[in-house]
């Protein structure tokens, strides 16, 4: 212990030959206790806030919200199964059936829809097929929509005359040839018609037919596909055109 005093004593004497004073050794020695505990003070500010940082919950005054979890299933309650799906296709919409048809004119049919066996035309001289029924009427004789459905096109064709389509349900076309020009008042492309309502009039205009007798040709499509109209019509329609739904002709 008293070699330290000694020591210390000693080391008093030499600052007081170094002429330096006791207060501004006791100065500097303050100052730098200050600085090492500013330092201090500023790496544990910068400790807290990386740790802040790095703990979302940490200081933030906000907490996560707690994930409820779900209670289990008691042995009384039934337990949801999903929704079945029906088993059974669904019915054919309205709109995928054919219609009823009626005849489009009143006569006699003078030539079938037939598109293997060629028959002769006495206005080219000639066999070709026929596509279509020819029913004989008199010239100017009205012509009606087989079917309820709505007028898709009306043209004029350089070899059948004055033609209207009209679009019925299931796909389905029925195609009125060899028309007089002048149609009645609000038949036009667009419009709904129904069956039986007047359409046209029976003309001369189809040049391939000129040499027949007044007739309407009469088409049918079913899913872009030519069919035969005969096949459409029942009987009393049938027996109207002279023909024996048994036998055929």
């Amino acid at each position: 212990m008293s070699e330290d005093f000694n020591n210390e004593s000693g080391l008093f004497e030499k600052l007081k030959k170094l002429n330096i004073n006791r207060p501004a050794i006791i100065s500097t020695a303050l100052l730098l206790v200050a600085v090492i505990i500013v330092t201090a003070v500023a790496i544990a500010n910068n400790r807290t806030k990386k740790d802040a940082l790095t703990d979302p919950n940490a200081d933030s005054g906000t907490k996560q919200p707690e994930v409820e979890q779900e209670a289990p299933k008691t042995e009384d309650e039934p337990i949801k199964t999903p929704t079945q799906l029906p088993t059974t296709t669904p019915s054919t919409t309205v709109d995928d059936k054919l219609p009823s048809f009626v005849l489009p004119v009143s006569g006699a049919l003078s030539k079938k829809h037939d598109p293997s066996t060629q028959v002769f035309s006495n206005t080219m001289n000639d066999y070709r097929v026929h596509l279509g029924l020819d029913i004989i009427t008199s010239a100017a004789a009205p012509v009606y929509a087989a079917a309820d459905g709505k007028i898709d096109k009306i043209w004029e064709d350089t070899l059948m005359g004055y033609c209207i389509a009209i679009k019925h349900n299931g796909n389905c076309y029925t195609i009125y040839k060899n028309l007089a020009e002048t149609l009645p008042e609000g038949i036009s492309e667009g419009v709904s018609v129904r069956s039986g309502q007047l359409i046209a009039s029976v003309g001369e205009s189809a040049m391939v037919e000129v040499a027949e007798e007044p007739h309407l040709h009469f088409e049918m499509t079913v899913s872009d596909l030519g069919v035969d109209p005969l096949e459409y019509f029942d009987e009393k329609a049938l027996a109207s055109l002279g023909i024996d739904a048994s036998h055929g002709e």
